[in-house]
Formats: C-alpha cells, sequence, structure tokens
C-alpha cells in the first residue's frame, strides 16, 4: 500500500484536469493472468485509471495508477490499457501525462510483465519527439518502472513520500536510506538530475497544469501564443544588468508578466535552463549563472562562470525538447573557461560536446546575448554565431575572446621585460572588447541591457519563418 493512499487514483487525475472534463476508457480492464490464483483477486481496472480531458483548452491524455490494487503493479493489461491511450494520444497530437504510485513489475505475470514494460519502453521512445510526455511520481517509481520516467519529457516528484529508484537504497552496498536516501526527491533531483520539478501534491498537480499551458500539444502544432498578455512588446527592462548573476531573476524581468518555469532548478544550478513568454510566444531559456538570491535579494548560492558536465548534460537535454517542438531558444552568455577539478576533467569534454552538438543541430530560432564574459572554448558551446545562432546581441561592458587580458599577456610576453599591465590593456582593446568582436561580425549588434527585451523580441519575430536544411542522415551519433 502507498503511503500517499489517501488520495486515490481517480481523485488525482479529477484534481489534474479541467472540472467534470475527464473521460475515462477501459473502466471495464481487470487482470486476465490465473496463475497463482491471480482470478480470484479482484482488480478493478487493473490497477491503472485512464482516459481523457482537459486542462485550460488543451486536451490530455492521463494514466493514474491505483496502488489499492495489487499495489498498482503493471502487468499484461494495466500496461494495455496505458498503450491504448498513448495510440490515441498519437493520432490525436497530444500530451500524455502519467500519474505513478506503483510497485513495480506484476510478480505474479512474471514474463507478461516483462513484455509489458517492454511495450511501454517502445511507446515512449516512439512517441519522444512527437508529443509531449509528463510523469508525475507520487509513491513508488522503482526498478524497471523507473525507465518511463527516464523517458519522459519532465518528471515531477511528490517531496515528501514519493521515491524514485532502480536499486532501493538498501540494496546498495555500503549505503543505505538512513545515511543516503537515494530514492528521495531531493537526490533525485539535486544529485541524480533526473526530476524536473519537485514539491506538495497540490504543488505537483498545479505545476503540470502551468506546464501543458505552454507547450505545444506535438511536433506539428508550431509555437504557442498567449494572446492575453498585456505586457509592452518594447518595454525597457530596467536594472537587468544588476540582476544578470542570477538569470531567473533577470528573466522575471525581461519575460511577459514576469512569467518563469525553471527546469531542473536544483539540478547544476549554474546552468538556469526554463520557460518565459515574449510578446505572448513560448521560448526556452538557457543561460550561465553566477549567484542565486533569495526574495529578500540575499545570496544564497555563488558558482564560478564555468562550464560543468552537469550543466552542460541539462543543457542539452533541454535545447533538445525545445528543437523538437518547435520553440525559440534564448541563450545568455556569461563564461570564462570549464571547471576545474579531477571529475570534472573526466566527462566535460563529452558534456560539452553534446551541449555543441545540440544548439548546432537545433534548427528553431537561435537567439544569443552576451552579457558578461564571453572566453574560449566554453563561450564557443553556448550558442555562439560560429555554432548557428541567428542573432548574436552583446552589452557594451561584454569581454569576448580568447581569455582574460592579463592571463593571456603573461603567457605572450612570458620572461620578456615588458610592463604585463600595459600589454594586457593592449590585448583588452585588440582582442577582448566587444566593438572588435562586432568588427569581425561575430555579434550583430550592441545594444544597452535596457532595451534587450525589445531586441530580441524583434529578432524572434523576424526569425518566425525561418527554415533550415540539414544534410540528409540517420541521424548523429554525439
Amino acid at each position: 500500500m502507498s503511503t500517499t493512499s489517501k488520495v486515490t487514483a481517480r481523485e488525482r487525475i479529477n484534481n489534474l484536469l479541467d472540472d467534470n472534463s475527464f473521460v475515462e476508457i477501459g473502466a471495464q480492464v481487470k487482470a486476465r493472468s490465473t496463475d497463482f490464483d491471480l482470478q480470484t483477486v479482484d482488480t478493478p481496472s487493473d490497477g491503472v485509471i485512464t482516459g481523457y480531458g482537459i486542462i485550460d483548452g488543451q486536451l490530455v491524455y492521463v494514466y493514474s495508477q491505483d496502488s489499492s490494487v495489487l499495489g498498482g503493479s503493471v502487468g499484461e493489461m494495466h500496461a494495455k490499457k496505458i498503450l491504448n491511450i498513448y495510440n490515441m494520444a498519437m493520432k490525436t497530437g497530444s500530451p500524455v501525462i502519467g500519474l505513478i504510485d506503483s510497485a513495480g513489475l506484476r510478480l505474479q505475470e512474471s514474463d507478461d510483465g516483462l513484455n509489458a514494460f517492454g511495450r511501454i519502453y517502445l511507446k515512449q521512445s516512439m512517441a519522444s519527439g512527437v508529443i509531449p510526455q509528463i510523469t508525475a511520481i507520487f509513491g513508488k517509481c522503482g526498478g524497471g518502472l523507473s525507465v518511463v520516467a527516464g523517458l519522459s519529457d519532465f518528471t515531477f516528484m511528490e517531496k515528501d513520500n514519493a521515491q524514485l529508484f532502480v536499486n532501493a537504497p538498501n540494496a546498495i552496498d555500503e549505503n543505505r536510506k538512513e545515511v543516503c536516501d537515494t530514492a528521495s526527491a531531493e537526490y533525485q533531483s539535486k544529485e541524480a538530475g533526473n526530476v524536473d520539478f519537485i514539491g506538495t501534491e497540490a504543488e505537483v498537480l498545479e505545476g503540470i497544469r502551468d506546464l501543458i499551458s505552454i507547450l505545444p500539444a506535438d511536433n506539428e502544432s508550431g509555437e504557442v501564443i498567449d494572446m492575453d498578455v498585456d505586457d509592452d512588446l518594447n518595454r525597457a527592462v530596467e536594472g537587468i544588468e544588476t540582476q544578470i548573476d542570477d538569470a531567473a531573476l533577470a528573466m522575471r524581468n525581461l519575460s511577459d508578466d514576469g512569467f518563469v518555469i525553471e527546469v531542473k532548478k536544483d539540478y547544476a544550478p549554474e546552468m538556469f535552463t526554463g520557460f518565459i513568454k515574449l510578446d505572448g510566444a513560448t521560448v526556452g531559456v538557457v543561460a550561465n549563472r553566477t549567484k542565486i538570491y533569495d526574495d529578500e535579494m540575499n545570496v544564497t548560492a555563488e558558482f564560478e562562470s564555468k562550464l560543468t558536465y552537469k550543466g552542460c548534460d541539462k543543457a542539452a537535454r533541454f535545447v533538445d525538447f525545445c528543437d523538437a517542438f518547435d520553440i525559440s531558444i534564448l541563450t545568455f552568455t556569461n563564461i570564462n573557461g570549464f571547471a576545474t577539478t579531477k571529475c570534472q576533467e573526466a566527462k566535460v569534454a563529452k558534456s560539452t560536446a553534446k551541449l555543441v552538438y545540440a544548439f548546432t543541430n537545433a534548427t528553431v530560432p537561435k537567439v544569443n546575448v552576451i552579457v558578461g564574459e564571453a572566453f574560449g572554448s566554453s563561450y564557443i558551446a553556448m550558442n555562439s554565431k560560429t555554432l548557428g545562432a541567428d542573432v548574436v546581441y552583446a552589452w557594451p561592458d561584454a569581454k569576448i575572446g580568447m581569455m582574460d587580458a592579463t592571463a593571456a599577456a603573461k603567457i605572450m610576453f612570458a620572461g620578456q621585460d615588458v610592463d604585463i599591465a600595459e600589454k594586457a590593456a593592449e590585448y583588452d582593446a585588440l582582442q577582448n572588447s566587444v566593438e572588435a568582436t562586432a568588427s569581425r561580425g561575430y555579434v550583430d549588434s550592441i545594444i544597452d541591457p535596457i532595451n534587450t527585451r525589445k531586441y530580441v523580441i524583434g529578432a524572434f519575430e523576424m526569425l518566425c519563418t525561418k527554415y533550415e536544411e540539414r544534410p540528409g542522415k540517420k541521424h548523429g551519433t554525439v
């Protein structure tokens, strides 16, 4: 029995969808297996409620596992019901939302249960990039069921009682739940990066509704436009230059009516990923971050302006999602190198390659704003003009080049009797100034921070009919 059984599977659906909009499918389905006298056990709906409904006018398909029926375990008919709504969602071009609360594989069905998992994996893989897939975990999501969450585009997790694991914490050598609860929402969101959002049950359901409201129904629907936005597209973003250390704060200033949905907030926080609205359109944002402020503007965390492997992996997956669903991409660049630890050295090159590939592979409109330092290969990886950014803006105080001027002067004139400060100033003017970069065509325009919103909106409006072909191939291998 789940620790969250006080809320039933059907109640979760009703709390998620618009009032009286849910239509159930397959209510009469029950377990078909007779092994271990399973036919003597009552299995209403075979442990999963399935159907469709409405969220703010958007058709969605939903399944909600019922932990009161054989622990919500997955067997042949349980999976068949989930596959059925996936098939309908693919035909109609609609998101699928899975509400997970399950003991996992149904042991009484063994081979049929394994086949059930495999068929769900296959269907999710086929649906990836075609319709949005959202998973929310309220009870257990363990073993093979954890792959279902991994195959989803976004995963929500109830913060106190939900569990996500391949192996339970106590099954891991030299570990136990009391020391490190690897199944907890905190670990899965902060350390593993497998969960995008955590919160109370009510917050999770509200978060899903917010996310659905800004996402396209499928990969052919085109961009989502909110026609009710009152925010002036030419509005000055006063003070954004003082907020740029914390991208979440800057995005609230930039976005229509302060709308921001941050994705994977707790994982690799030095790399911001999230959705904003610009002139009513949903835009995906990737931005470097060096500080986090609380509501009282106290600094709660600080980071170096460095690319990390976790930050690159996080951003690459986010860019892939945006590209798959025709969501324009905006980047804010403030980066001066790579994190320097033994662990980073082992992984950051490959992860940076994934980020490079994601940006270059994306054919949606791409705009980059260089707001601080932009040095070396780390800058190139952040949606630079070289990688195919359609429009690149820079603030007047930005520094763009190979490296910090003083460091460059020390290397270039090592052992020579010269004034390093003088040579650094010369290098800064010739190689690191935003004017020098713009003169070479790597920056399209130098803009004042206060005008960032209207320039970015103007660029995306200009790019709304963008079409770009790529070399014919089956897929990349990065």
